[in-house]
């Protein structure tokens, strides 16, 4: 059986094009109340005084609540990457004072949601304005509002220095720096957020649109005072995540205290202009790096100072950014002595977290734009000068000065194949012919590194009595195609058709245990796991098969028509055969009735995926306007168990770096009130902006999973932005400019050649 590696279209489709998906707002839960938010207008403000009363007497209201109706929750839990950060509390309600836009002060429940929306509006609240800021670096200047308290709006310094970076500047030849400054995202998925909440006496019920619902439910047991078992978690059809849903926000707690007080069902959904102010926004990063090089253009060190933006309290998995911007600076690159150290910031805005890449797309931009700049510096080709100091393959398993371990890869071979497909050395001789004519022209190059599969994933394998296959984990999807690639990977694990298995995900009640979806995780580890559990469930049908077929138990072979003795082709037991005698006996001696098995798996290390993209661009001189002209792309995932899916992916990835490169940017006023609050002032790409990429695969399997898989759903925000931002700066080069931030928009691309 060959499943894996064939490109299967998604099982998920048919139901979601005929508009029978099941997403939270579809839910009809019998007698539900609905819920609205009142929410602060102002960044930073002292509330001065408040009336609920008229929301308390408007039509069809059940409840009004505010910070004083609260129950005292313990502080809601956090992923803590770094020791010593300073950790104040988010507030639920807010009672005496807000520190971003969008902060809830109030809920209202009413008996629809257009009732609820318009006794929220009755709520009248005083409020006193309070000096914000917007920005990491404004916050940590002299001088600065504190927003927490305290005497410094700093959250934490965390630092990572290896070898003497102070003898390799001492040495260099040349040293180089670049200052860039992340523009802030929006995730934007499809489906808001939304959290439905039942209480039946004895147990919650939750249903939410996250990418986590273990996650959710174990934050609710704790800070409700329930037992686990009597909390479940259900994220039905998902509609996009990214990062942007993958921790409990504060509604994922009120809504079910709040059906629980009440003893009605409760559904909140949140409005596309709520999701914009209140789920948590992705990078706005300041970074200032510096590379130390040689004359040959050997990079001798590497220097970085990170600032990054909060909000007013860290969000349940924020620390994670800051930490991969750090530890995946050294890139694919053999740097030894490093000196980097990144701060977070608090500040009057919503909160910062992980969004598609968290981390990774910062670290890839600052060293290729380094990289680039030393390759000018010393007047070397780019390519060359990267080719110089790429990890070779043969000094794999790398350990990094950051203290990560490369698994596997070939970096220079994909930097070698991107520039054969691409044409380089006739690229640059067509380029120089250009530039003679008066055209604006560059080619960008980049080299990334994608670490995935953090921590561990659950998986179960079940055989039913009939023979047919269930497959639970505790990965949780929101449109990556789990149900099909899983039932792939089982297929040759089982030696059955896909069909044969049913993929269930996204309930705590199917599965003990989970961690969820994010970081490019679920096929090396939520795969991994099923095939580990698959492997110990067919370990058990061969002894029982062998019971049934009066074989020794090494002489029975698993084959698609089921259970077979070697050398003697006749002589079959179906799946079905040996799951009946599992679940209805009689057992041999020594055997448990059933026929299933569980797996975590926990590997000692990430896997980590490569790649390299070079772009070729082209700019009008009179008005700014750049088109890419071309964009190669390889990428190594290790196995890839479906390339149809495995593209999709990479096309998804390219769609969001799109929209940072060249459009997407949150903006706030210096007190940090949102600029960009709805859909109208917030540019995304459309279909028809997305470009074409030119896509091809290495293929370098990983040893720490079963099925050599690598993540790579985020390696076009890693590997793509950098390559076209080269190309662009490459292009304006004679013009003298040195360094653009994105996004790259015509406006900033004519003044960069004016004001330069």
């Amino acid at each position: 059986m060959t499943y894996v590696g064939r490109s299967v279209r998604r099982r998920e489709d048919p139901p979601l094009l005929r508009g029978a998906g099941r997403f939270l707002d579809d839910l009809d839960l019998e007698g539900v109340a609905h819920l609205a938010f009142v929410r602060s207008p102002h960044a930073h403000a002292r509330i001065t005084a408040m009336d609920l009363e008229p929301a308390r007497k408007a039509a069809g209201v059940i409840a009004v609540v505010s910070a004083a109706d609260l129950d005292p929750f313990p502080p809601l839990g956090l992923v803590r990457a770094f020791e010593g950060m300073v950790l104040p509390p988010m507030t639920f309600l807010a009672a005496d004072v807000v520190r971003a836009q969008g902060t809830p002060v109030a809920a209202v429940v009413a008996e629809s949601a257009a009732l609820a929306a318009d006794a929220a509006a009755a709520v009248w609240i005083d409020y006193a304005p309070l000096p914000g800021v917007a920005e990491a670096d404004a916050a940590l200047a002299p001088g600065a509002p504190p927003v927490v308290g305290g005497d410094s709006n700093r959250s934490f310094t965390y630092s990572v220095r290896a070898g003497d970076p102070a003898r390799a500047f001492a040495a260099a030849a040349r040293v180089v720096g670049v200052d860039v400054r992340q523009s802030r995202l929006a995730g934007v998925p499809l489906e808001p957020r939304g959290v439905a909440a039942r209480w039946d006496g004895q147990a919650l019920t939750v249903w939410s649109s996250t990418q986590v619902p273990h996650r959710i439910r174990d934050e609710l047991a704790r800070l409700l005072g329930l037992p686990t078992e009597r909390v479940r978690v259900i994220a039905p059809d998902v509609g996009g995540g990214f990062g942007v849903k993958g921790g409990p926000y504060r509604e994922e707690i009120i809504i079910p205290w709040l059906a629980r007080r009440l003893g009605r069902p409760l559904k909140w959904i949140s409005t596309r202009v709520e999701d914009l102010v209140t789920t948590h926004h992705g990078r706005g990063s300041v970074s200032h790096g510096e590379l130390a090089v040689a004359a040959d253009g050997a990079i001798l060190g590497l220097r970085a100072r990170i600032l990054c933006p909060l909000g007013p309290h860290v969000g349940y998995t924020a620390a994670g950014t800051p930490r991969n911007h750090v530890r995946c600076l050294p890139g694919p690159y053999a740097i030894g002595d490093v000196d980097i150290e990144a701060s977070g910031a608090f500040t009057t805005t919503p909160t910062i977290g992980p969004y598609r890449g968290a981390g990774r797309p910062e670290a890839a931009f600052l060293i290729e734009r380094l990289v680039d700049e030393a390759a000018r510096a010393l007047g070397l080709d780019p390519a060359d000068m990267r080719r110089r100091n790429l990890v070779p393959p043969e000094r794999f398993p790398f350990a990094t000065a950051t203290g990560q371990s490369y698994d596997s890869g070939d970096y220079p071979a994909m930097l070698d194949r991107a520039l054969a497909a691409i044409d380089y050395p006739a690229l640059r001789r067509t380029q120089a012919e250009r530039r003679a004519r008066g055209e604006i022209v560059g080619i960008g190059l980049a080299v990334y590194v994608e670490p995935s599969a953090l921590g561990w994933e659950s998986g179960l394998v079940r055989v039913e009595a009939d023979g047919h296959v269930t497959a639970v984990t505790g990965s949780s999807a929101h449109g990556q195609g789990h149900e099909t690639t899983f039932a792939q990977v089982l297929a040759d694990r089982l030696a059955v058709e896909p069909d044969a298995i049913t993929v269930r995900h996204g309930d705590t009640a199917a599965i003990a245990t989970g961690v969820g979806t994010f970081g490019s995780r679920s096929v090396a580890l939520g795969g991994g796991a099923l095939a580990h559990a698959a492997d110990a469930v067919v370990a058990k049908a061969r002894r029982l098969a062998a019971r049934l077929l009066e074989a020794h138990g090494d002489d029975v072979r698993l084959t698609p028509a089921g259970f077979g003795v070697a050398g003697v082709p006749d002589r079959v037991v179906r799946w079905s055969d040996v799951a009946r005698l599992a679940w209805q006996g009689p057992l041999p001696s020594g055997e448990e009735r059933g026929l299933e098995a569980s797996h975590v798996l926990a590997p000692e290390h990430e896997v980590w995926s490569g790649g390299a993209a070079a772009a070729v661009v082209s700019i009008e001189r009179e008005t700014g306007r750049w088109e890419l002209e071309r964009l190669v792309w390889i990428d190594d995932a290790g196995t890839i168990v479906n390339p149809l899916l495995a593209d999709g992916q990479l096309e998804g990835s390219l769609a969001q770096a799109w929209g940072q490169i060249t459009m997407e940017a949150i903006r706030f006023d210096r007190d940090g009130h949102l600029l960009t609050g709805t859909l109208m002032d917030y540019a995304m790409p459309r279909a028809d902006d997305v470009p074409r990429a030119e896509i091809h695969h290495a293929h370098s399997p990983t040893p720490r999973n079963p099925l050599g898989a690598k993540g790579l759903g985020e390696a076009g925000n890693i590997g793509v932005p950098p390559a076209v931002v080269n190309a662009v700066v490459d292009a304006l080069a004679p013009l003298g400019v040195r360094h653009l931030d994105m996004p790259l928009t015509p406006e900033s691309i004519w003044r960069a050649m004016r004001h330069r």
